[in-house]
């Protein structure tokens, strides 16, 4: 299949941030498409080969840097979640409104802090399906507090080891209220996000219309190896095909992989 990749400027609080469509041609109907959010520190490239994949499965793709990000990192000390949260909804919007992208069938795919903004994303807008990698989690308080600012707080580690329920956490609520179908991914030797964070999301899920949680074994925050890229990408991919064809797709529950860790902001 030929993809078309689009360049955009998405419109959010009078300025423009910088996107990617990929685009499957010929597409002669409304189909599924998908939204990526990257994490704190990265950019839309790191979605961008993710997104090509998927878009030859016949999807409609759009890949996007967060504000503070690639082209506007002046502001990234300034930016604040909520801030980040308008830039997830400004992009979704340009993607709900492209051609033949059907409105009802739309997935949000984060990481990290990414992971965080989509899954209180999805309270503010339709999404069939959600797929959260290594998902941040912060206090509610602080909301237009700069984003950085909230690492000094000196609970912070702390609050990220302990058990949290959704009616005290905005993004587990959110969670708790989706309806579509859930991913969840884990680095095993994540030391940013530890699996207690990730035990919170996946039990908010309560009410979602399925769950998958699968953990990288060996792999750290930010997929530092080869192999653990590999990984997250045939976990996602696979999950996609299955979720959209109702045909259940064979997978591990973990994938084997090796050696070191690198630190990663999130």
């Amino acid at each position: 299949m030929n993809l078309r990749h689009e360049a955009v400027e998405i419109a959010v609080d009078g300025e423009h941030i910088v996107g990617t469509l990929v685009v499957p041609e010929p597409r002669r109907e409304s189909g599924p498409a998908a939204l990526f959010v990257h994490g704190w520190g990265g950019s839309q490239d790191q979605y961008l080969a993710r997104a090509r994949i998927v878009a030859a499965l016949g999807w409609v793709c759009l890949t996007f840097d967060l504000r503070g990000h690639e082209k506007t990192l002046s502001q990234f000390d300034a930016v604040t979640r909520e801030d980040s949260l308008r830039d997830v909804v400004a992009a979704y919007d340009v993607l709900a409104r492209c051609r033949r992208v059907d409105g009802s069938r739309i997935a949000l795919v984060g990481s990290s802090y990414g992971a965080y903004l989509a899954a209180i994303a999805t309270a503010l807008r339709p999404v069939r399906w959600l797929s959260l990698r290594a998902p941040a989690i912060y206090k509610d308080a602080g909301w237009n507090v700069p984003k950085r600012e909230l690492h000094r707080d000196p609970d912070f580690a702390a609050f990220r080891r302990r058990e949290h329920l959704p009616a005290g956490n905005r993004a587990l609520g959110a969670c708790a209220q989706f309806r579509g179908d859930a991913l969840v991914i884990e680095s095993r030797d994540d030391s940013v996000v530890p699996h207690p964070v990730v035990a919170n999301y996946v039990a908010a899920f309560a009410n979602a219309h399925s769950l998958t949680y699968r953990v990288i074994e060996g792999a750290d925050h930010g997929l530092s190896r080869e192999p653990w890229k590999q990984a997250y990408t045939e976990f996602l991919v696979n999950w996609l095909k299955e979720v959209t064809s109702g045909t259940p797709v064979e997978l591990p529950r973990t994938v084997a992989a090796a050696t070191p860790r690198a630190p990663e902001e999130s």
